[in-house]
C-alpha cells in the first residue's frame, strides 16, 4: 500500500514534535526515518500507526483518508525497540496473540492459527523455539519473534521503531541483512525509525532525514550522503570537515583552490565549506611553502585516518586514505604536505546555523 502525509503537525504542549511534514511512500518501499533524538521521527511513525493523532494535516493509505481510523482498522504491524513480548507466554503464544484477540467473526480457527504461527516461526528461522519463553532467547531471537507477531495479522504495512537499538553491533548487522531479505521476499511497505546513519544507509530504499520536527531531505542513501541538501544533513550523515571561509562574489579560496557557491549573492559573506575526509588528497612535499603538517595518524583497519594541521585553519581536519595509499606516501608525524580538496560544498553562515 502507499502512504501519504500532507502537512502533518503534532504538538505536545508548547513543543512542536512534528511541524508540517509531507511525505509519499510508494507501495513496497523500505523507508528509513533518520534523525537525532527529539527530531519527530517516532511521533511521525506513531501517527501513521494510529497510536497518536495529528493536530493538523492528512494521513492517506492508498489515496484514502485514514485520519479517523483506529489502530485495528489500519492493519499496521508495529515492532518496538524493546520487543514488548509477553514474558508469561511461550514463543508460539506470543506470535499467536494478535490472532487470538480478534473479534469472534474474524478470529481464525485454532488449527488455522497453529498452521499460520508455525509457518511464521519457520519464516523467521525459529520454529524449534516455539515452546520456549522470551527469557530463554537471545536479543536477536526475541526481535525476530516480535517481527513474526507483527506479521501474524497480515498487516498492510510494517512499522519498526528503533528495531535493532537494543542489540549489540554484530547482531544488528546480521538482523539488518535478514530483514532486508524478508522485506524483498514479502513485498510489504515498511518504515523504520533509526538514529543510526549506517543502518539507514545500508537498509533503506530511501532515507528521510528529520530535524526539529521537519524533513531536511528525502532521497536514496547515495543521494543524501553524496549530495546533502543542508548543513545539518552534511554533519549528521558521516564524517565531515567544516571549515570557516569567506565568500567573495560567489567564490571561495580554500587553500589555494577556487570553488563556486551555488546561488550566491554578490559581495562579501562569511560561510562554511564542507568536505568529506575521503575527498581530501594528500600530496607529499617539502619546504616552508607547504600548507599542512601531519599531526596524527590512525592506521587501524583498512582505512587510515590522518589528522592535518592546516595553515590559517584553527582546528585540524581529517583525511581518509586506504592503507595502500598511506604506505605509498610514507607519511610521518610532523611531515609537511599539500592538500587537494575535492567535492567541496559551501553554505553561507545563515544557512549553516
Amino acid at each position: 500500500m502507499t502512504i501519504e502525509l500532507r502537512n502533518v503537525a503534532k504538538r505536545f504542549g508548547s513543543f512542536a514534535a512534528v511541524n508540517g511534514v509531507s511525505l509519499h511512500v510508494e507501495r513496497g518501499e523500505l523507508v528509513a526515518l533518520l534523525g537525532p533524538s527529539g527530531s519527530g521521527k517516532t511521533t511521525l511513525l506513531r501517527i501513521i500507526a494510529g497510536l497518536e493523532y495529528a493536530d493538523a494535516g492528512e494521513v492517506l493509505f492508498d489515496g484514502e483518508d485514514a485520519g479517523d481510523r483506529d489502530v485495528a482498522r489500519r492493519r499496521v504491524g508495529f515492532v518496538f525497540q524493546h520487543y514488548a513480548l509477553f514474558r508469561h507466554m511461550t514463543v508460539f503464544e506470543n506470535v499467536a496473540f494478535g490472532l487470538r484477540v480478534m473479534g469472534r467473526a474474524k478470529r481464525p480457527a485454532d488449527d488455522v492459527i497453529r498452521e499460520k504461527v508455525t509457518a511464521l516461526l519457520r519464516l523467521v528461522q525459529l520454529e524449534p523455539m516455539a515452546g520456549r519463553y522470551p527469557s530463554q532467547l537471545s536479543g536477536g531471537q526475541r526481535q525476530r519473534i516480535a517481527l513474526a507477531r507483527a506479521l501474524a495479522i497480515e498487516p498492510r504495512m510494517l512499522l519498526l521503531d528503533e528495531p535493532f537499538g537494543a542489540l549489540d553491533a554484530k547482531v544488528r548487522k546480521e538482523l539488518r541483512r535478514w530483514l532486508r531479505g524478508l522485506h524483498d521476499e514479502m513485498g510489504f511497505t515498511s518504515l523504520f525509525v533509526t538514529h543510526d546513519q549506517e543502518e539507514a544507509l545500508e537498509l533503506a530504499d530511501r532515507v528521510v532525514v528529520m530535524n526539529q520536527g521537519r524533513i531536511e531531505q528525502v532521497g536514496t542513501p547515495q543521494e543524501v550522503y553524496d549530495r546533502p541538501a543542508t548543513p545539518f544533513v552534511y554533519e549528521f550523515l558521516g564524517n565531515v570537515n567544516r571549515i570557516a571561509c569567506t565568500i567573495i562574489d560567489g567564490q571561495v579560496d580554500l587553500w589555494g583552490h577556487q570553488f563556486s557557491v551555488e546561488t550566491a549573492e554578490r559581495g562579501r559573506r562569511e560561510g562554511y565549506a564542507y568536505l568529506r575526509p575521503h575527498d581530501i588528497e594528500i600530496l607529499t612535499t617539502s619546504g616552508a611553502s607547504s600548507r599542512a603538517h601531519v599531526k596524527h595518524i590512525s592506521a587501524t583497519g583498512p582505512v587510515a585516518r590522518v589528522e592535518l594541521a592546516i595553515e590559517g585553519v584553527a582546528t585540524p581536519i581529517e583525511a581518509e586514505l586506504s592503507r595502500q595509499q598511506l604506505d605509498a606516501l610514507g607519511l610521518r608525524l610532523g611531515q609537511p604536505v599539500l592538500v587537494q580538496p575535492r567535492n567541496v560544498r559551501i553554505f553561507p553562515v545563515d544557512a549553516a546555523a
